[in-house]
């Protein structure tokens, strides 16, 4: 069913709601005010806020004593306008929040761990990914919001060339450089891989899954620098030697267009990329040669996605995923209507119906956190049919990725905001560039980076 046609079906089901809910009411119910709570989202995009508000109505026809206001608030303001509506009393019920969000929000004690659990209990803790649970843990068996979508990240290759040339998946440190210095080709314009070695945020994305693969932190739990250690100098070095495969210069994921002209064998991306795989006019702006002198451009591959593999976790000295979690939690009120409401919210939000609906605004950019709904054949009829040109196979693959997502500033249930500050100055990018463009020593770099680090925290 294409989206137009399921968000048709929803406004008569909604229509007709209404009709029955208003005839079948006695005329006191009718005058009851019903209770009303707001809804924070970050989806702020125009045809995004008139799905969830969509949504919001089709719940109220189904409650009519529950009045959902949807109220649009940028992802980057969210702890700002947080604080300034604890400040004046005026909270919402629920919000759509990132997972470190949720954890900073949960060490202020502001959100309802009990409720946001209870719902998780209600589902079943076993239906969803046990990343995504981990990420948002406050204690053993308590959680401070619901995982409800998210992105994962890992490394896009031609699955078809792998296994042409007799070579196993880049899911381990060893397949990942054999298959990066087989397919290294400078004289003939095609390149291994493609990591981050720009001084840039794509570059500490592609790093922090190596050194999470080898159980290299930058903290402890908590808090404590733990950056200078044998395991990240290992992940620096190896990081360093694959980069060696890259196409030449320091390069962003802008050189994705090698992928796309079929000039580098992977490349590390997060899922947004399937539509830029799957879709002409989306791939049209990597098959020039504008951004590359070395690339003249190319012709669309209506066969792309079908030759993409994805390695969404790779191992070493643990399996890792990286990716980021984005969950509904719920704000202490004062009035426990208003609570139970928000309850009732979410638990419609996670029908089968209502929950599709909401993924299928951002293809590729929003997995669902449940098993049964990622590999359903419902989730996979997008839109504009971009899951089915990968198949339910590679689809069920992809979103495996979100069982073993780590991250650094996450370390066990404790949110560390002297991350931020960290990724904030660039840091481990910046380290990166010095090693690989620069050919400045590991250690010296490492000894650079510390310090840095040190006085960015203090």
């Amino acid at each position: 069913m294409k989206k137009t046609g399921l968000i048709l079906s929803l406004l008569v089901a909604l229509a007709a709601l209404m009709l029955l809910s208003i005839s079948c009411k006695p005329k006191e119910e009718a005058a009851k005010e019903p209770v009303k709570i707001e809804f924070w989202t970050t989806q702020t995009q125009s045809e995004r806020m008139s799905t969830i508000q969509l949504l919001a109505d089709t719940f109220h026809a189904t409650n009519p004593d529950i009045e959902v206001v949807v109220v649009p608030v940028d992802e980057n303001d969210m702890p700002k306008q947080v604080a300034s509506a604890s400040a004046a009393g005026r909270m919402p019920a629920l919000a759509e929040f990132s997972s470190d969000n949720a954890l900073a929000f949960g060490a202020e004690g502001i959100l309802n761990v009990d409720v946001a659990t209870g719902i998780i209990n209600s589902v079943g803790k076993n239906e969803y990914y046990a990343g995504t649970l981990k990420l948002l843990e406050s204690s053993p068996g308590k959680y401070y919001a619901t995982p409800y979508h998210g992105w994962i990240q890992g490394i896009w290759y031609r699955s078809d060339w792998f296994k042409e040339a007799g070579l196993e998946p880049p899911t381990t440190w060893d397949a990942i450089e054999k298959a990066a210095k087989y397919f290294y080709q400078p004289d003939k314009n095609q390149y291994g891989i493609l990591v981050g070695t720009k001084a840039e945020a794509y570059t500490e994305q592609c790093f922090t899954q190596f050194a999470l693969y080898n159980k290299a932190s930058l903290f402890d739990k908590n808090g404590n620098l733990t950056f200078n250690t044998p395991q990240m100098k290992e992940a620096i070095e190896f990081y360093a030697e694959i980069a060696k495969y890259n196409p030449p210069g320091p390069q962003t994921w802008r050189a994705r267009d090698y992928y796309m002209q079929g000039k580098m064998a992977g490349f590390f991306y997060s899922t947004y990329i399937m539509d830029d795989l799957a879709l002409a006019e989306n791939m049209a702006g990597s098959l020039t040669g504008e951004n590359f002198a070395d690339l003249t451009g190319g012709e669309f591959d209506p066969e792309l996605s079908n030759k993409t593999g994805f390695a969404p976790k790779i191992s070493k000295l643990q399996p890792a995923g990286f990716g980021v979690v984005v969950s509904l939690g719920f704000f202490n009120q004062d009035d426990p209507a208003k609570t139970e409401a928000a309850k009732k919210f979410v638990e419609f939000l996670y029908t089968d119906d209502a929950y599709i609906t909401f993924l299928h605004m951002a293809p590729g950019g929003m997995y669902p956190m449940l098993k049964k709904i990622a590999t359903s054949d419902q989730f996979l009829n997008d839109p504009k049919g971009i899951y089915k040109r990968y198949g339910k196979d590679k689809m069920a693959e992809i979103v495996s990725g979100l069982e073993n997502l780590m991250r650094f500033d996450i370390v066990e249930g404790n949110l560390i905001k002297a991350y931020g500050k960290i990724a904030a100055q660039q840091i481990i990018p910046q380290m990166i560039y010095k090693i690989t463009q620069e050919g400045v020593s590991v250690d010296k770099a490492m000894s650079w980076a510390e310090s840095e680090m040190k006085k960015a925290i203090e």
